[in-house]
């Protein structure tokens, strides 16, 4: 085993020389073998980072629960999110013309700030992600039973299938399942497939999210100047609270960009390729959702009866379309629900399958095997979606499955990111990164790279992710505990992070201990020098 260093050197990019480097010598270079199909191309790896955003699984998914918080000024929120998430995009985009390796948050982490604590930013990326694949899953109950009442089988088609409700709780997992049962499926059978069902899926949503927008802005209740008050709030203290607590549906939505880095090892050309799409998929849903959000609020029948704050834009598109064009443009939103629950499971796969290389896992052996007639780490996937499914279960009484599953996994996903921009900011500031400036990419041409503005962007990243973190984590009872008396539901968030986080401490001192170290993401120097 090659032997490790606590804090990585500066490595030189395999692809600093002027000419062009192939994709599998670009990989060799730090280490790796050639084991995944390179079978994304320049649109598949925008779709799977667009996929994992996913503005109308999303914004369909917690619409009611920002306007419910924050009333129409909710919206405002969109913007200051969708800055914030450019700002970590940005960072994440030159770390990816650098280090164009799957499991990228594992990987970066791990070469900025040594392996212990690249370890403990994977592992947490890793529950994160499996809790994300969950709560895209169950979005699915915010748009079938819209579509027709007979996808309410929990209690029958005239049950309460509001998301929040018993019975609709209780659907979304059934339903969340049953998605979960074919995402898997797909994602084992190729990676061509699910590059291919994941670029159809993104052509159907952009439809839908261009349809849905002018069909609404079209069909006018209100002006737009509707978003400088806040209609249809009942904030029961002060109203920035409630504002802050509407933040949750942007965090929500503008989160994922870095799917299309978990895909480097699979993408053509990736130094080129993937830095690219991580800003556009971020620019391009961010765009998108802003117009989403305010056709919805400008074209509501009522924003004061307390149907927008319950089923959300759902509602509303079907009361403004009619039951014909109103089921065929929800329709399109089950095709993003799917999608999206797709590429958060391919890039969940990628991630366990990454550390389980290094040998940083459980039964490592087996998370780490690719399959030579499929290209996919099929392992890998089976434990991503199983992962899902007993969240899903362990939940099935929960009310609070859609609030607060939500509120987690973004914690989570952002205390990872943060894994990442900080240290990155540390080395920014000890001038580490300088050793990159002449860094090329496949055809020999400068990488991406935010010049004399990294560290502005870089400490502007920081400072925003660690805000959103407490606001995400901050024991509200509306989105832990809608009973309203139970302390631990309450903390439930904080109380599941420093489980989990004592459950991988645990892991990491025995693995240790057994193995006296892991072969976790070495920077090509290290390796170079351990030679």
């Amino acid at each position: 085993m090659i032997p490790q260093q606590n804090v990585a050197s500066p490595p030189p990019s395999p692809a600093s020389a002027p000419g062009a480097i192939s994709d599998t010598a670009g990989l060799a270079a730090f280490g790796y073998r050639q084991e995944l199909h390179r079978g994304v191309g320049a649109f598949s790896s925008f779709a799977a980072g667009f996929s994992f955003v996913s503005i109308l699984t999303t914004v369909f998914q917690l619409f009611g629960l920002g306007f419910g918080f924050g009333g129409a000024a909710f919206f405002w929120t969109w913007p200051l999110v969708f800055a914030g998430q450019m700002l970590v995009a940005l960072n994440f985009a030159q770390l990816a013309a650098w280090w164009p390796i799957s499991g990228a948050v594992f990987q970066w982490s791990s070469r900025l700030a040594g392996r212990v604590f690249g370890w403990f930013t994977g592992w947490t990326m890793i529950v994160g992600q499996i809790l994300t694949v969950a709560v895209a899953a169950v979005a699915l109950q915010a748009v079938l039973p819209g579509i027709w009442a007979g996808f309410q089988v929990i209690g029958g088609s005239h049950a309460d299938a509001t998301p929040t409700s018993d019975t609709g709780a209780k659907n979304a997992v059934l339903l969340g399942c049953v998605l979960l049962v074919v995402t898997t499926v797909v994602t084992i059978l190729s990676v061509r497939l699910t590059a291919l069902a994941t670029s159809v899926g993104v052509v159907i949503e952009i439809a839908g999210v261009a349809a849905l927008v002018i069909g609404l802005f079209l069909l006018p209740k209100r002006p737009a100047t509707v978003v400088l008050h806040h209609t249809g709030a009942s904030p029961s203290g002060s109203y920035l609270f409630a504002w802050l607590a509407s933040a949750l549906m942007a965090a929500y939505v503008l989160v994922g960009f870095d799917a299309a880095g978990e895909l480097s090892e699979e993408t053509r050309a990736p130094r080129r390729t993937t830095p690219k799409t991580i800003v556009r998929a971020v620019a391009v849903s961010g765009l998108g959702g802003a117009l989403l959000i305010l056709a919805g609020l400008v074209a509501a029948p009522s924003l004061t009866d307390g149907h927008l704050a319950s089923s959300g834009l759902a509602w509303v598109v079907s009361e403004r379309f009619g039951p014909v064009a109103g089921r065929l443009l929800l329709c399109t939103v089950a095709v993003a629900v799917f999608a999206c629950t797709l590429a958060c499971q391919t890039a969940g796969s990628r991630m366990v399958f990454s550390m389980a290389r290094e040998d940083a896992l459980p039964f490592s052996k087996s998370l780490a095997k690719v399959s030579r007639r499929t290209g996919t780490p099929i392992i890998a996937s089976l434990v991503v979606g199983a992962g899902a499914v007993g969240t899903l279960l362990v939940n099935i009484g929960q009310t609070a499955l859609f609030t607060a599953l939500s509120s987690l996994c973004i914690a989570m996903l952002y205390l990872a990111y943060l894994g990442v921009t900080g240290p990155l900011l540390v080395r920014r500031l000890t001038s580490w990164t300088a050793s990159h400036l002449d860094a090329r990419d496949e055809d020999g041409r400068e990488v991406f790279s935010l010049g004399r503005f990294g560290i502005a962007v870089n400490a502007l990243a920081v400072l925003y992710q660690a805000g959103m973190v407490v606001n995400l984590l901050w024991p509200r009872t509306a989105v832990y505990d809608t009973t309203g008396h139970t302390w631990w539901l309450r903390w439930s968030a904080a109380l599941f992070i420093a489980a989990s986080t004592a459950a991988g401490a645990l892991y990491y001192t025995f693995a240790r201990r057994r193995h006296h170290a892991f072969a976790v993401a070495l920077p090509l120097t290290a390796a170079v020098d351990a030679t």
